[in-house]
């Protein structure tokens, strides 16, 4: 008898919890899918403008004077992917203004030509959008955590088309070697809703044709050569934009100076590296890279430079794509000379040096088989591997905690997570 009465209270508390999530899943799924959807055409549509108009680039003073005046008035100046991040760890409030603020922000920067992606004000808007609705619903401190992830999922899900990853990515980007598991079902069905509208209004999500080599000793040894090369661009690709993000802020700390002064340098160094080629996301050089095998030897470390310059003079827009194209562009240019062929060693670096940039080594698996639909899915995931393995106890984003080693398996002490912490800051 008792143990069929703790059956009861199990399954109506199981019950309860299920129809909470999906009451939060369904709105969040479809605010974030419909925003999500204007942002992503509204970013399209600015990137086709820019290319048939060259000019714009000239305007990326003004644009950054905006962005500025913008995150003044709105009070969200400082506020990053890194603030959603600690909403999920310790259930630090978002702001809401934060959603017209990056949206705009990013939509801007995009215009006049700035370098970076759009993923970041995904995961931003989304966490903002998530947490916000949390608290409507009155939803409890740690659902409030539940409802930011489920938020970050969705979003990123209406702007790539992988509602697997996104749910997953969303789940483990805030700390290194533990899933809130607990967060599945509300973050996956968010994020399916989201994809949804994103397919209701006609944009397709992103997929690459890829042909991949056969599964043999010989190509695992090679990918497994390319997986220590991202780790290295991986490496440089996060230390250029911590060093950029620190080093140019206390020798420019007045904003408006220093949006004015880095959309010069901007300016100046797209006219020397090619207008056009590493301006914005650069998704019709990631396209180029993997499905043609095209790319240039040097494109990835352009594209470092441009995007770090961009992000730390206080332009918005993400890492993301970022890391996706010099990932795709290294491993094109680096495959080949290992015997690969060079638009799978393209994917193999798109994926492996987002999973060591992000340290989220099983969205990025789940990411290689949403984008190349399985093929070459056990190379990549040898790639990705040994790039996380080797990429180090750092990333894109400080406020990560490395609640596990990444090169054994065992748990980090406090006293070397606050070690780690430091040595990123």
């Amino acid at each position: 008898m008792n143990n069929f009465d703790t059956f009861q209270r199990e399954a109506k508390a199981a019950l309860r919890v299920t129809l909470q999530w999906f009451c939060l899943a369904i709105p969040t799924g479809l605010v974030c899918g419909l925003v999500g959807t204007l942002f992503h055409l509204s970013v399209e549509c600015v990137t086709e403008l820019r290319a048939a108009q060259p000019w714009l680039l000239f305007l990326l003073p003004a644009a950054g004077l905006l962005i500025t005046a913008l995150y003044k008035i709105t009070k969200c100046e400082g506020v990053g992917t890194n603030n959603v991040i600690r909403a999920v760890q310790s259930g630090e409030p978002v702001s809401i203004l934060l959603v017209p603020a990056i949206f705009l922000g990013t939509v801007l920067t995009h215009l006049c030509g700035g370098s970076a992606g759009r993923e970041g004000a995904a995961l931003q808007m989304g966490g903002s959008i998530g947490w916000n609705l949390g608290t409507l619903l009155h939803l409890k401190d740690y659902d409030r955590r539940t409802a930011t992830i489920s938020g970050m999922a969705a979003f990123f899900s209406a702007l790539f088309g992988t509602p697997l990853a996104a749910a997953l990515f969303a789940m483990t980007i805030e700390d290194v070697g533990l899933t809130f598991t607990s967060a599945f079902v509300p973050a996956f069905t968010s994020a399916l809703i989201a994809y949804g509208c994103s397919l209701t209004f006609g944009i397709a999500p992103t997929r690459f044709a890829l042909t991949a080599p056969e599964l043999t000793v010989w190509n695992a040894f090679l990918i497994i050569l390319l997986g220590v090369a991202c780790a290295a661009v991986s490496r440089l690709f996060c230390g250029t934009l911590h060093f950029m993000e620190h080093t140019v802020p206390k020798r420019i700390p007045n904003p408006w100076v220093r949006v004015l002064a880095g959309s010069v340098l901007v300016i100046g160094f797209s006219y020397l590296f090619g207008v056009g080629r590493y301006n914005g996301a650069g998704m019709n050089i990631i396209t180029a890279a993997v499905e043609q095998g095209q790319a240039l030897p040097w494109d990835f470390l352009c594209k470092i430079f441009l995007t770090a310059l961009t992000l730390s003079c206080g332009f918005k827009g993400g890492e993301v794509v970022p890391s996706f194209f010099v990932g795709a562009t290294f491993g094109c240019a680096f495959g080949p000379l290992l015997g690969l062929p060079a638009g799978f060693a393209a994917a193999v670096g798109l994926v492996s040096v987002f999973c060591g940039a992000t340290n989220a080594l099983i969205p990025s698996i789940l990411l290689g088989f949403e984008l190349f639909g399985g093929a070459g899915l056990e190379l990549i995931a040898l790639g990705c591997g040994i790039c996380y393995m080797l990429s180090g106890h750092h990333g894109l984003y400080s406020s990560q905690t490395f609640v596990t080693n990444k090169l054994r398996a065992e748990y980090m002490s406090h006293k070397w997570r606050v070690r780690v912490k430091k040595e990123e800051e």
